[in-house]
């Protein structure tokens, strides 16, 4: 019996519904994406209005110095898009920097310890950013509004700063050891004395001030989206990395593009999955689904025979992935959120700084909060994923676009670090095989197979799945509370093929999560 005395609460979420939705991590980021609807904007004018601005209320996940991929449905066009906006190393990057001091955690997939954390957290763990360059793409490509209007919320939200509440100081609590050592994020995340800032018993509203976000937010705004490459702003930003001793230049800067590239798409029952490939974590999704076979089809609420096939499928492409790409198993602050609109758009957009609050390293002149995407490369040296100057590592970012008879029906994506894939496969394979719809299947409890360890098995699922997975592979029961999530944070909008209403759903158990309609 689990010992957690919150076991006996439930939590239920309901669906947003109308003609257009966004879902995001951050309910009042969904409601900067539905006011871009209302105002006649389509879903990646929303989606991109909701990247700017959800990195002024949850920094620990993403921002402007992060990076990501999204799978787009063009209804113009007719068919699905990436945009890789992915890390890259620095040019002049030295990997001896990453000097090998230990050989790691106890299993066989995790890197080995690096000298002072270099890979992980401060100057040295920054790759080069690429989160503006791939939203102004996509609103360029196939966006409406002006780079202006989409970024003026965000504006406003940073110069606010960021509204105090209890699941904030949880989370700046968690990163406090490293935000400490570096002064711009002590002073915006921490108390004087080093405390995590606390609400008072009266609930007066408080607010963090970011830095210099605010500013650095307006600038880019006025400025447009080079500006953060290769006008004023990018020279701020390369003179405080440097100063840090990050390897990253102005040149490295003015030398980052965006890609819009195909999508990874394949057929399962029916229907076309559109995934990001490449050194996302699609073509992993894409073996899974591929091993589970028909096993998983079948009607209503999923059984045994359903996750049996989950767990054997997604432990056999995970193996496979980490013995020929690499990958590490760490906790990981990634956000993802869903936009779409009446005209028959869609985006599934995942965006991340990596760690939680990334490098844990704010950039004093602009208070930017960095990423540390040097801790997704391999630091043993001569193997595909290995550290290296003007390199892409492999990531674990999952957004898909599904396709029904030639129309988007659904997107969704996740949080969650390793966890990505498996919330993602069986939350998809419960509406294409199993036909439930999108609200039931995110109340459905699940398992996780993350490549490391035992199969972790919610506890709530009936004993007959249990059984069917022990008879397979090593499980353990796992709660699944709201702080650290236990089984990723997905987010998911379905479109109806008959009518056309749209219905958004986040994950259950996330407080901050939800949807906003158009």
């Amino acid at each position: 019996m689990s010992e957690s005395l919150t076991r006996q609460l439930k939590f239920t979420k309901h669906a947003v519904r109308g003609k257009g939705v966004v879902v995001a991590q951050n309910v009042k980021a969904a409601e900067v994406g539905a006011e871009i609807l209302r105002k006649g904007g389509n879903a990646i004018d929303a989606a991109v209005a909701t990247g700017m601005a959800i990195g002024a209320l949850e920094p620990w996940m993403s921002g402007i110095g992060g990076v990501g991929f999204m799978t787009i449905w063009s209804a113009k066009e007719g068919r699905a898009w990436t945009v890789d906006y992915g890390p890259v190393s620095a040019k002049k990057l030295d990997p001896s920097v990453y000097e090998i001091v230990g050989p790691g955690p106890a299993n066989p997939f995790a890197w080995p310890d690096i000298k002072e954390q270099r890979n992980e957290v401060g100057y040295h763990s920054i790759a080069v950013p690429g989160m503006v360059a791939g939203l102004a793409k996509a609103l360029d490509r196939f966006g409406s509004l002006k780079w202006k209007d989409v970024l003026q919320p965000g504006v406003e939200l940073a110069q606010r700063g960021m509204e105090l509440d209890w699941y904030m100081q949880v989370m700046i609590a968690n990163g406090a050891k490293h935000l400490e050592k570096f002064p711009a994020s002590k002073a915006s995340y921490l108390c004087d004395d080093g405390r995590v800032p606390a609400s008072d018993w009266a609930g007066t509203r408080r607010y963090i001030k970011l830095g210099n976000l605010g500013e650095t937010m307006r600038r880019l705004a006025e400025g447009g989206p080079r500006e953060y490459y290769e006008g004023s702003l990018a020279r701020d930003i390369a003179a405080d990395l440097q100063a840090g001793g990050s390897a990253i230049t102005y040149d490295d800067l003015a030398g980052y593009e965006a890609k819009i590239v195909d999508p990874l798409a394949f057929e399962h029952n029916g229907v076309t999955i559109n995934v990001a490939g490449g050194l996302t974590a699609g073509p992993t999704l894409r073996r899974a689904i591929e091993l589970a076979g028909a096993a998983t089809r079948g009607k209503g609420a999923p059984g045994a025979d359903f996750f049996a096939a989950i767990a054997e499928g997604m432990h056999k492409a995970y193996d496979e992935r980490l013995k020929t790409l690499g990958d590490k198993p760490t906790d990981t602050c990634t956000t993802h959120f869903c936009a779409a609109d009446s005209e028959g758009n869609m985006v599934a957009l995942t965006q991340t700084l990596m760690s939680l609050f990334g490098s844990c390293v704010m950039l004093p002149k602009t208070g930017i909060t960095m990423n540390n995407g040097m801790l997704w490369f391999d630091p043993e040296p001569n193997r595909p994923n290995s550290i290296a100057p003007g390199k892409k590592p492999l990531c674990n970012i999952c957004p898909v676009v599904v396709v029904k008879d030639g129309k988007p029906w659904f997107c969704i994506g996740a949080s969650g670090g390793r966890r990505i894939v498996p919330a993602v496969s069986q939350l998809s394979l419960m509406m294409i095989d199993r036909g439930m719809d999108v609200e039931a299947a995110f109340h459905q409890p699940r398992v996780d197979i993350s490549g490391v360890g035992p199969i972790r098995v919610n506890r709530d699922l009936p004993d007959e799945v249990k059984k069917a997975i022990a008879a397979k592979l090593p499980m353990v029961e796992v709660d699944n509370p709201v702080s650290p999530l236990g089984f990723a944070n997905p987010s998911c909008i379905v479109r109806d093929p008959r009518t056309g209403e749209l219905t958004g759903m986040n994950e259950v158990m996330s407080p901050w999560a939800g949807g906003a309609a158009q």
